[in-house]
């Protein structure tokens, strides 16, 4: 009898054990997903790459309760898919490009984004957000799991937006999807977004999407709020977000690529880029490029450190005239030579500085090294220093100008930038003339072209010591 007894409890405690055992694993496992896509073949493919890991570190500081997935093609490199996984948390999903039977032009970029529907072939989870990696999370939105099989943005009035849609995985519209593709079904724009609107044409007609309070989830189609998808276009005309339809949730950038706001130059053209770069300096931070700011900060400061040594003595050099054609064509090439190192000196740094730093650090050393570039020309052609400087800090003004955080709203803002520009353009005038009339001086002087000046001084010239 005891025996049995002791049996029995045994089996008891063991099954407690396997149950608690079990319910510890169901609980570790999400139903749900947040997932992105990543596939290589353009010249952005790195900036990309860091706009997926801050989007990626900025969900999990915001405690999501789903899993981060990764929609990455085969070419992606394998030290950015560990670096995904081991450092971001995400689960890397490896796939085969799907062919783009739309795209005319093998270097458009938009040729691989029809990958993203791979997340129909997400089965294991329940929901899948499919997010961009211009989405900026301005707060959790596990609330869009509750939403049906596919819910999506319209921020415009009759084109929903594929930045960011929730979806219930399914093989059979994963197929469905494929065989469309196969057959070549009319595609509006070729791409992902003309493609999934094609499939889903009635979404317009659905009802809004509001979360229930008791957390079940809806069946079928529904439009999400605009709060879900707000378009950044928006805030650089108001200037702040008061959005009355939904949860001022997240933003997405659809503009031009080049204004995307993980590049340095974003910011203060466009205001949100400092709001982005906030959230990768809290998740992802900038040590891959800040060996390379190093390097170029160092640099340009031995360039200014040179210059200023080695400035010359205008007052030892004198004076020539030569009024033979081939001096007329060499002072003429001089002068453009000159011109053209001047603008060289404000666009080389803009193009050699990596283009994902912070915008504080990426203006900062644009400053330095136009400035430094700025002082070989000033002693290569003997030209005095305030003229052209008058660009640099014209730059440094309009900077400030945009990024003075006190505007009412977008429009304002804007008309100080060009009542700025208009009254800084005569100033930039009336240094280009003093700059050419310095040319004109300085390409008279022996220190320019000394064996010509040499051959024909005692014919003409005129030495003012």
């Amino acid at each position: 009898m005891i025996g049995r007894v002791g049996l029995l409890l045994v089996l008891l405690i063991a099954t407690t054990v396997t149950i608690g055992a079990e319910t510890t694993t169901l609980k570790g496992v999400n139903r749900n997903a947040y997932a992105t896509m990543m596939y290589m073949g353009t010249p952005r493919d790195y900036e990309f790459y860091v706009a997926t890991r801050v989007m990626l570190r900025s969900l999990t500081r915001l405690g999501v309760e789903a899993d981060l997935v990764v929609i990455a093609s085969l070419d992606v490199p394998l030290r950015w898919v560990q670096t995904l996984e081991q450092e971001d948390g995400a689960k890397v999903v490896r796939v085969k490009n799907l062919n783009n039977p739309y795209c005319i032009n093998p270097n458009w970029r938009f040729k691989l984004t029809l990958n993203k529907l791979y997340a129909w072939s997400l089965v294991n989870y329940d929901r899948v957000v499919m997010l961009d990696a211009d989405n900026l999370f301005l707060q959790k939105t596990d609330e869009l799991f509750q939403c049906g099989q596919f819910c999506a943005v319209f921020i415009n009035p009759c084109i929903f937006h594929t930045g960011l849609f929730v979806l219930k995985p399914s093989k059979k519209v994963f197929n469905e999807m494929i065989h469309e593709i196969e057959i070549g079904r009319e595609n509006q724009d070729g791409a992902d977004q003309g493609f999934i609107g094609g499939h889903f044409p009635d979404l317009l007609d659905r009802p809004m999407f509001h979360p229930p309070l008791n957390g079940t989830q809806l069946q079928g189609s529904y439009r999400l709020p605009l709060g879900y998808q707000m378009d950044a276009s928006y805030y650089y005309l108001k200037l702040h977000w008061s959005v009355p339809c939904g949860p001022n949730s997240v933003i997405t950038f659809p503009g031009a690529p080049w204004l995307k706001p993980w590049y340095w130059w974003s910011w203060p053209v466009l205001p949100l880029g400092i709001q982005w770069h906030e959230q990768r300096r809290l998740t992802v931070g900038y040590g891959a490029e800040m060996i390379a700011v190093l390097i170029q900060s160092i640099f340009y400061l031995g360039i200014i450190a040179v210059t200023r040594l080695a400035r010359p003595n205008l007052s030892k050099l004198c004076y020539r005239h030569d009024d033979s054609k081939s001096a007329f064509l060499l002072r003429t090439g001089l002068k453009l030579i000159a011109i053209w190192s001047i603008f060289a000196a404000y666009t080389v740094p803009f193009f050699v500085i990596p283009c994902t730093v912070h915008p504080l650090v990426g203006w900062s050393l644009y400053l330095l090294g136009s400035f430094s570039l700025s002082c070989i020309t000033v002693n290569a052609f003997l030209l005095p220093m305030l003229p052209v400087l008058v660009p640099w800090v014209g730059i440094l003004g309009a900077l400030l100008v945009m990024a003075y955080p006190w505007y009412n709203d977008g429009v304002v803002r804007a008309m100080a930038v060009f009542t700025y520009a208009f009254c800084a353009s005569p100033a930039l005038w009336m240094a280009l003339v003093k700059i050419k009339c310095s040319l004109h001086v300085s390409l008279e002087r022996e220190g320019f072209l000394p064996k010509i000046s040499e051959s024909t001084a005692p014919a003409g010239s005129n030495k003012l010591y």
